[in-house]
């Protein structure tokens, strides 16, 4: 019988389980799949939403007529717009300017009012997005902040709901359970309900981004949204969320950004499901689990939320060709092969630093990079604050103008237009224009290496 609801809220929660028949084809442990894109909202956010929302009420945070303000990279924000809007409050949620920008138009649709705002910047920087919601909060009478990243009524959303659900789905048989950790909450919960149940038999794996400090990489930024932990290189005290426990998991797969996107794409074309690249992470991290398993295991991982907020990313082929995530045959990889190895720059380097740098530089140029000059993941295209020339510098120190010791920053020019490894040279000129003197090429979202205009002219 189909369910009948008095409220799109009584609609929360109660997700199916489907098989991963075709991904998992061949792999012995079966995995399924915990469908939470078909919640109301389209996210397994819903759930910590309403939890939150309830909690504030019956603490007496959030009265009648006030205001809901949350910082979100979107799916949070949709989940307190649906349940704050049939409650009668005003939502305000501050959107990361990162997010892709389907999250906000729909976040509109349901009545939240929407303020953009960088995570770019260190946590102490009053422009970061925590500090500006705080900001309004400060600001607004009658205002609550739903603090997910702190608020335990998110993980407990997951104790109550979504870990009972699956324990009862597969009748007690799962033995491993994977999701992606954003605020931590719905690994924290989930994971630490099924531990009990158990008797501490299930094994609960977290799917981290590559870079992600989570899972001990640098936390260099990434382009899978709504999952990780970024930090930035000027941050002072690094802040892990208390909806995070981090004693839940037992480990990490930590998976880099293009097998987490392919791997999105492949549910849908493969499976028939369209989720979100943090789902792609998932399963990705879940088929390597499941690979190590026998008959006996059995593999439940978490799709937090739909594709239709990524179509102009992740499942865009023009997007993921311009990150550099998808190759084609006529591409530019050959050419990127030619021109030696990439030189960095810190963006506070001297003058002498960067000359000195720059001996090495196929044709005289380098991009400067805000962050370290080396991470260990490489450098993010999203970090490259602006070029350079060996012309730029010894003119500038020829006439005078300058001396070595000098910053390097008063120098720099805009940063290079970018590319990705599988466009093609004609794409790569169109993008070049008439006076720039080479691009950065992309593989993975990462600067690869600078084709100078001679090499893009003459291939």
């Amino acid at each position: 019988m189909t369910a009948v609801y008095e409220s799109v809220l009584d609609a929360i929660g109660g997700t199916p389980l489907f098989r991963l028949a075709r991904l998992g084809a061949g792999i012995a442990a079966p995995v399924y799949a915990k469908a939470e894109f078909l919640n109301i909202g389209g996210s397994v956010k819903d759930r910590a939403a309403l939890s939150m929302i309830q909690a504030a009420e019956r603490e007496g945070l959030l009265k009648p007529g006030g205001t809901i303000v949350e910082a979100t990279s979107g799916n949070t924000g949709i989940g307190l717009a649906i349940v704050g809007r049939q409650r009668g409050y005003r939502v305000i949620a501050g959107v990361s300017d990162k997010s892709a920008p389907e999250k906000a138009d729909i976040l509109r649709a349901y009545g939240a009012e929407v303020v953009l705002a960088t995570t770019s910047v260190a946590q102490e920087d009053p422009r970061h997005l925590f500090n500006v919601v705080r900001r309004l909060v400060e600001e607004i009478p009658g205002a609550w902040l739903a603090n997910q990243y702190d608020n335990l009524a998110n993980p407990d959303a997951h104790v109550r709901t979504t870990g009972p659900e699956i324990w009862e789905q597969t009748g007690g048989r799962v033995t491993h359970f994977v999701a992606g950790v954003g605020t931590g909450g719905t690994v924290t919960g989930t994971g630490g309900f099924l531990k009990e149940a158990s008797g501490g038999a299930v094994t609960v794996i977290g799917a981290d981004p590559e870079s992600s400090s989570y899972g001990g990489g640098d936390g260099s930024p990434w382009f899978v949204e709504s999952i990780g932990h970024f930090l930035h290189p000027e941050t002072v005290e690094d802040r892990w969320p208390q909806a995070y426990r981090s004693e839940v998991i037992d480990s990490f797969e930590r998976i880099p950004d293009r097998e987490s996107l392919l791997t999105a794409r492949r549910l849908a074309r493969e499976e028939g499901i369209l989720a979100g690249p943090s789902s792609g992470a998932a399963v990705a991290a879940a088929l390597r689990v499941a690979r190590r398993l026998g008959p006996d295991g059995l593999v439940v991982v978490l799709l937090p939320d739909s594709g239709r907020s990524y179509l102009s990313k992740v499942h865009s082929d023009g997007w993921m060709r311009a990150w550099g995530f998808l190759e084609e045959a006529d591409g530019l990889r050959d050419l990127l092969a030619g021109t030696g190895p990439l030189v960095t720059v810190a963006a506070d380097a001297t003058i002498g630093e960067a000359l000195e740098a720059l001996r090495a530089a196929p044709g005289g140029m380098a991009p400067a990079v805000l962050a370290r000059p080396a991470r260990p993941f490489g450098v993010s295209a999203t970090e490259v604050v602006g070029s350079v020339s060996r012309d730029v510098l010894t003119a500038a120190l020829a006439d005078g103008g300058a001396k070595p010791g000098d910053p390097l920053g008063a120098l720099l020019g805009p940063a290079l237009p970018t590319v990705g490894v599988g466009q093609s040279p004609a794409e790569a000129r169109a993008v070049l224009g008439e006076a720039r003197p080479g691009v950065s090429v992309l593989v993975d979202g990462r600067v690869a290496g600078v084709l100078p205009r001679s090499v893009l002219v003459r291939g």
